[in-house]
């Protein structure tokens, strides 16, 4: 997984599940500052296929105000999977979980479709335009 420095400056990530040999999205942004991390994905009617959100740092998030379903997956600073949320249905939230250093926001649907599991290591690299 890069770190907080070698995710700054890239518009677009590209999430990997290393461990299933699968992509879980290829427009993925960042969120790693006060603003950013507020707004999330509010306001947006729903995330297109490959795209996601990217929080860092997080230890869990909230789908209040949100008009969708999301997965979410809770990372270490390892990218180590440590807790997956199934289509988080709007105006729930997740358990806080201190060894969080990041949390993954994508379409509902994406965890399931490419076998996604707990204990799996992500890699995060920039996006190739």
């Amino acid at each position: 997984m890069l770190g907080a420095q070698d995710l700054k400056g890239h518009k677009r990530l590209r999430v990997l599940n290393s461990s299933k040999a699968s992509v879980l999205g290829d427009r993925v942004r960042v969120a790693d500052n006060s603003l950013t991390r507020f707004i999330g994905l509010l306001g947006r009617k729903g995330l297109g296929p490959s795209e996601g959100l990217l929080i860092q740092p997080s230890n869990g998030v909230h789908t209040l105000g949100m008009l969708f379903k999301i997965d979410v997956v809770l990372l270490d600073k390892a990218g180590i999977i440590l807790t997956l949320y199934h289509s988080l249905p709007p105006f729930r939230v997740t358990r806080l979980n201190w060894k969080s250093a990041a949390a993954l926001e994508l379409p509902g649907g994406t965890l399931k479709r490419t076998g996604t599991e707990a204990g799996d290591r992500l890699t995060i690299e920039p996006a190739i335009s």
